[in-house]
């Protein structure tokens, strides 16, 4: 229920605030004071849409902060799926920067527009003259006969099962697409793989070929290097290991008078031994190298096949083709998968089906059932409306298909006077017919779905004098189950309110702003008088508003 609507710098308001009670309230005003502009900002924390022409004042921010008593309307799992703190008196915040930028909050916590509308949607209902339209919405109708049937949770776990049966023949259908595709690749695939399978690649072995490819083109000069650096060192008179050996005496000579020689002797000593060593090897290396052209004509065949691989599929390294061939081993151990995936989602869609067509059919049943329950209240309540020819149908038809809400299609047939044949109410032209058809229905599905507070923004149209009067009484009724705000200007229904809250205009230092005020006693009897004469008060007025408001 709406306990609280503070609002600031919206259209004309500067600002405003406003207490609600429970019951039904009457907002009244002159054409243009502003009534109809606290249903939009109002709107505004229920999940509405916002730019900068909601501004007054554009260097300000709009701010318009609303506190509902939630704790009666079961919606506490709303806070616990979007981790929000539960409050018994639950703030609603939402703010319009000068840019057009929106933040909302809710018991201060920073929320998205959406869930600001899925909570929005739980605690008020806001009906105008144009939401007649609805009327020729097929979800709409829908909803409102499963509102009569009782049955909204199991249509919405039918709506969780829909999607779950949707997303299994969505993959399947993916599935066998790839199938296809897959088995048209599958000989190209394998072919790939097999020739990489074949050519038995390593990792670095590219390189070690183009450097052993290398020192075998070269072994010539290698082999004349090699020569050339062992002679240096071992071979001939005047070679470095006998020159060293010559060295090493001349210092052993004086190392025993002169002690400081002796860690360099021995140092020259060592260095003599690693000579040798290099020499042995280096003479080896020499011997062992030789061009053998048959070798270099195999590695050629190798790194040819190897760099063809390469070309072939864009990469450089033999790194990246043994990650293609693991690539293609997915490939094809994927294409083996599919026939098993595919066999188990038809398995799945199976019993989904299955699980769906129970399912809907319980629906169609509990709907069929509340059809003619439908029918009889809402053409019950149209009498009462002043309405006593008119004909309420629904029709319900089968479909041969799921849909997201069952199998059924549901229209409904209208017809206000006697010997018409009814028809869709998109093809009923009065609006005053179709603004007592809603009422009746909306005032019978607010009972069932039990939502806090209901708003009527001049649902009166089109309708005066006596059948103004049941209007009011219809929702005077419904006012005693839920909190009603009723914005009229039909004096039939302003006295049917327990409050009344006048909404005006006033002219301050050339700017008009919009303003309210609750009234009671003598300004109530006054303002009915106005809205039955007009400015001029007239006795015969007064005591006819007396009259309405029973005093």
């Amino acid at each position: 229920m709406l306990n609280h609507l503070f609002v600031q710098n919206y259209a004309l308001i500067d600002e405003l605030e406003i207490d609600f009670s429970d019951g039904m309230t009457i907002i009244t005003g002159e054409t243009g004071a502003g009534k109809s502009i606290l249903i939009g900002a109002l709107s505004l924390i229920l999940g509405q849409r916002a730019d900068t022409s909601v501004l007054q004042n554009k260097t300000q921010k709009c701010i318009v902060e609303g506190s509902f008593d939630v704790e009666n309307y079961g919606v506490k799992d709303f806070f616990e799926t979007h981790d929000l703190d539960y409050e018994p008196i639950t703030a609603i915040r939402r703010e319009v920067n000068s840019e057009g930028r929106s933040r909302a909050f809710i018991n201060d916590t920073p929320v998205t527009l959406a869930q600001l509308k899925e909570l929005g949607e739980k605690l008020v209902d806001i009906h105008s003259q144009h939401e007649t339209l609805s009327l020729n919405n097929a979800q709409y109708q829908l909803s409102v006969v499963d509102a009569f049937a009782l049955q909204q949770k199991e249509v919405e776990s039918f709506k969780k099962e829909y999607l779950q049966f949707s997303e299994i023949e969505k993959k399947l259908a993916e599935l066998k697409e790839q199938e296809n595709q897959s088995k048209s690749d599958l000989d190209y695939f394998q072919f790939q793989f097999d020739e990489l399978d074949k050519a038995d690649l390593y990792e670095n072995e590219q390189q070690k070929l183009e450097q052993e490819l290398e020192a075998l083109e070269n072994a010539e000069e290698i082999k004349a290097n090699l020569l050339s650096t062992v002679s240096a060192l071992s071979q001939g008179e005047s070679n470095l290991l006998n020159q060293l050996i010559e060295i090493n005496h001349q210092i052993s000579k004086i190392s025993d008078y002169f002690p400081k020689l002796l860690e360099l002797e021995q140092r020259l000593f060592s260095a003599k031994i690693e000579l040798e060593d290099v020499s042995s090897e280096l003479e080896k290396l020499q011997e062992q190298t030789e061009f053998d052209p048959q070798k270099a004509e195999q590695i050629n065949d190798r790194l040819n096949l190897i760099y063809s691989l390469q070309q072939k599929h864009h990469v450089q390294t033999i790194e990246q083709l043994l990650k293609v061939k693991e690539e293609l081993s997915l490939k094809l151990q994927g294409i083996s998968n599919l026939d098993e995936e595919i066999e188990q989602l038809q398995k799945e869609l199976k019993a989904q089906i299955e699980k769906l067509s129970i399912f809907a059919q319980q629906i169609s049943a509990n709907r069929k059932t509340a059809v003619p329950k439908i029918e009889k209240k809402v053409n019950s309540v149209l009498q009462q409306l002043g309405m006593p020819s008119a004909q309420f149908l629904v029709e319900q038809n089968v479909s041969d298909h799921f849909l997201l809400t069952g199998k059924d299609n549901i229209r409904f047939l209208f017809s206000a006077n006697k010997g018409t044949q009814p028809k869709e109410t998109s093809k009923v032209a009065s609006g005053g017919e179709l603004s007592r058809l809603m009422l009746s229905i909306k005032s019978l599905v607010a009972k069932l779905v039990r939502q806090p507070t209901i708003i009527f923004d001049e649902i009166d149209a089109g309708v005066s004098g006596e059948i103004a009067d049941k209007v009011g009484i219809i929702i005077r009724q419904l006012a005693e189950e839920m909190q009603v705000i009723s914005i009229t200007h039909l004096p039939q229904i302003a006295s049917k309110g327990e409050h009344h809250l006048l909404v005006y205009k006033e002219t301050v230092n050339g700017s008009t702003k919009t303003l309210l005020k609750q009234l009671t006693g003598a300004e109530r009897i006054s303002e009915i008088a106005k809205m039955l004469s007009g400015e001029k008060l007239t006795n015969a007025a007064v005591e006819n508003a007396k009259e309405l408001l029973k005093i």
